[in-house]
């Protein structure tokens, strides 16, 4: 028997942009936040609301301590369980009163919010399968994105599953910057990485996502256009460009839209396929790296 714990809503803010984010008071009284993002693609005949891209969290707060991110930096509370990540997307299906399941406004899932997903394989193994089973929210898996830093226990078993596509938190094109960011993940070797996504499973016509926080002067210099091509030529997979979010008692810097430019346009040129990746949200501290910020430093 699987229970879908919905949460409390213990605040709703909604950005300028449309980007809504929402505060959940789990029953152990532990908060984990969520984030409904409004899709910039023009809407089809028959939708009666813009269509909306929901990120769940998957731990309260997270182990992996990137130092991009808010939520690393407030350290992990605990696994979250399958009824408490699916208790998310019930939460917000209720506030967006979501109901014909022939025409859902909440359209795609990514696993991206709180937490590493494959330090917690079981749970969201789980939900997917929950979400994905026609008695349940009958979501395709081709709806569904999970994101990882880059977790060697796991990802295998997640690949053969089948359930989502596969995002990897990349960030860094060479170890010494990989260990600086994402001192955690650093601990599988960022060759060893690339080594298990070329032989990662992959469906027809599938690619892997790639995440690239881009921070200006950091990680966005020629030098790393060289090395993200030779990383990019081992694999199948698409590099998302996201400029660097501000957060709380950070130094990074995003770039300007001049220098995202020239960083994007540089890449392609190397035959990599670059998207950069609009930020939303950031008003309400809703976007990449800031989840949790504003709320956890006031408890």
């Amino acid at each position: 028997v699987a229970y879908i714990d919905r949460p409390r809503m213990a605040d709703v803010r909604v950005s300028s942009d449309g980007t809504t984010k929402f505060l959940l008071e789990l029953k152990d009284g532990e908060l984990v936040e969520t984030v409904l993002i409004p899709s910039d693609a023009p809407q089809r005949a028959g939708d009666l609301a813009v269509r909306m891209t929901q990120c769940v969290s998957t731990q309260v707060g997270c182990p992996m301590g990137c130092t991009f991110c808010s939520t690393g930096r407030l350290g992990f509370r605990r696994n979250m369980t399958m009824g408490e990540i699916l208790g998310q997307v019930q939460a917000a299906r209720a506030y967006l009163n979501d109901t014909r399941p022939e025409h859902p406004i909440v359209r795609n899932l990514v696993y991206m919010g709180m937490g590493e997903p494959l330090l917690n394989l079981g749970p969201v193994l789980d939900s997917l399968r929950t979400l994905e089973h026609p008695r349940g929210l009958a979501f395709s898996p081709r709806r569904a994105t999970v994101s990882t830093c880059g977790i060697e226990k796991g990802m295998r078993e997640f690949g053969e599953s089948g359930l989502a596509f596969l995002a990897v938190s990349l960030h860094a094109p060479n170890q010494e910057l990989r260990e600086k960011l994402m001192p955690r993940a650093a601990a599988w070797p960022l060759d060893d990485l690339v080594s298990a996504l070329e032989s990662y499973p992959l469906k027809t016509r599938e690619r892997i996502t790639l995440e690239y926080l881009v921070i200006a002067g950091m990680n966005d210099q020629p030098e790393h256009v060289r090395q993200l091509a030779r990383i990019c030529s081992r694999l199948k997979a698409k590099l998302n460009l996201i400029p660097c979010n501000p957060t709380p008692d950070t130094p990074y810097r995003a770039p300007s839209p001049e220098e995202l430019l020239r960083f994007e346009k540089a890449l392609w040129q190397k035959g990599i396929t670059a998207i950069v990746r609009k930020s939303k949200g950031q008003d309400i501290e809703a976007a990449c790296g800031q989840l949790r910020a504003a709320h956890m430093s006031s408890l």
